[in-house]
């Protein structure tokens, strides 16, 4: 789950996690989202991420694209989410648990992944509440176009490729 970056940003975003091998591509626009997409514009915006899936799936070797889904609102896919059965991460600075800490999972893996300068604390709070377990990625502060694609390789490279 990739909240709304800036600009083209989700383009490498989509491409990037394809190749890296998630099943699935959540677009949410959260509270500090700067990008704001609806109805004919949403649409066609992920018509062209779900295009640029099928080409990452080319280039890599992939026979299964995975599915980019329809924008979100934050609080609309946390909803679906505590539905939902598996193991969730949202990335926190500053959050005490890591990846590494974790034994590998046998359930899928939700990641969530912040706008550009985080979830605010009451969406912190709510991914919490729907199960999600709040993870850092070092010492660091990473754009968000980076965190999530860091950790999936952080997952492939502690976890294996499933």
């Amino acid at each position: 789950m990739q909240a709304l970056p800036t600009g083209d940003k989700m383009d490498l975003v989509v491409q990037k996690a394809v190749e890296l091998g998630v099943m699935r591509i959540q677009p949410v626009a959260a509270k500090r989202s700067v990008i704001r997409l609806s109805g004919e514009r949403a649409g066609r915006r992920v018509e062209h991420w779900r295009n640029i899936a099928i080409a990452a799936c080319e280039q890599s070797g992939r026979n299964r694209v995975p599915a980019v889904e329809p924008i979100l609102d934050l609080p609309q896919y946390l909803g679906l989410a505590t539905r939902e059965n598996g193991l969730g991460f949202v990335c926190a600075p500053g959050a005490s648990g890591s990846l590494r800490d974790l034994a590998a999972p046998t359930a899928p893996v939700t990641l969530l992944i912040g706008p550009e300068g985080g979830f605010e604390e009451g969406e912190l709070l709510a991914a919490r509440a729907a199960g999600f377990q709040a993870i850092g990625l070092g010492p660091r502060v990473l754009r968000s176009e980076t965190a999530g694609l860091g950790a999936v390789a952080a997952m492939m490279a502690l976890w294996g490729d499933w």
